[in-house]
């Protein structure tokens, strides 16, 4: 049923060189339909797999859902192939009695690409969430060195990126004993946000205090908003994060860092986190 890669002929060309066709390793991508209590939600393009955890993390990051108890259940809608076959890519999520469904302005009036977490949104109010999970008064710290070692952590589980070279990763750290809590993957960077979030939902462990999301690529508003809403309170990225997402981070008090590579981190919201021998006073 988790289609992650796909196979297809391709062709190879060098310079100087006969063209060589061969087969290749693709990720997967794939569109999810999520409803709540029947009703159309939204819909992403995901890579297949963890897609109930997609669905619980993506509630969480709508504000939809904060807590396990909010979540009843989650299964596959039958699909629309001619022969009856089930597509698993519609997911009916059923909210726990007494939870509000969806408000109507929430809803996305068209799909999610991979690349956007926040496309489809029917206004510009409507982009910005409010989180139960405050983070400013999260008392985490993690050591210099213990940060520098998730990037490469992270590489090393993706088995997915291994085979196709492209997917983005997230994995949630415990920031105290640098312990790899959970990995996911996904051609979306905001899914595979969403994917750890639902993980940390449906095994009753949010909010995330004391935990560090470490993020393969860049740090944009919306995984600084998804992190706030899970109670993250550090969101390390490999690469460089967006003004808005400083902006949005240094608004509710947690630790951005982005350029996390090999010896040196640039810490833009929060650094008294970050413990490091040589850093200055706040």
């Amino acid at each position: 049923m988790a289609r992650t890669t796909q196979r297809r002929p391709v062709t190879r060309l060098r310079v100087g060189r006969a063209a060589v066709v061969r087969p290749d390793t693709l990720a997967a991508e794939e569109p999810l339909e999520i409803r709540v209590a029947g009703r159309a939600f939204a819909v992403t393009m995901r890579t297949p797999g963890h897609d109930f955890e997609l669905a619980a993390g993506f509630l969480v990051s709508e504000g939809v859902i904060a807590r396990r108890e909010d979540f009843a259940a989650a299964d596959y809608a039958p699909g629309r192939l001619a022969d009856g076959s089930n597509t698993f890519n519609v997911v009916d999520v059923a909210l726990a009695a007494g939870v509000a469904p969806p408000a109507p302005e929430l809803t996305k009036a068209f799909y999610t690409t991979s690349s956007c977490g926040i496309c489809g949104k029917a206004s510009i109010s409507a982009v910005r969430t409010v989180s139960q999970h405050a983070v400013v008064g999260d008392p985490v710290t993690v050591e210099l060195e213990r940060l520098l070692s998730f990037p490469d952590l992270l590489r090393e589980r993706q088995a997915i990126f291994d085979s196709t070279g492209g997917l983005h990763a997230a994995g949630l750290f415990d920031a105290a004993s640098g312990e790899l809590l959970v990995l996911r993957e996904d051609v979306g960077r905001h899914n595979a946000v969403d994917k750890v979030v639902g993980w940390a939902l449906l095994n009753d462990r949010l909010p995330l205090t004391g935990c560090v999301l470490q993020v393969s690529g860049r740090a944009s508003f919306e995984l600084v908003q998804k992190a706030s809403m899970a109670g993250i309170p550090v969101l390390s990225a490999v690469s460089a994060p967006s003004s808005l997402a400083a902006d949005l981070a240094d608004e509710i008090g947690l630790t951005l860092v982005g350029f996390v590579r090999g010896e040196s981190a640039v810490v833009y919201t929060r650094p008294d986190r970050i413990l490091a021998l040589d850093a200055p006073a706040p």
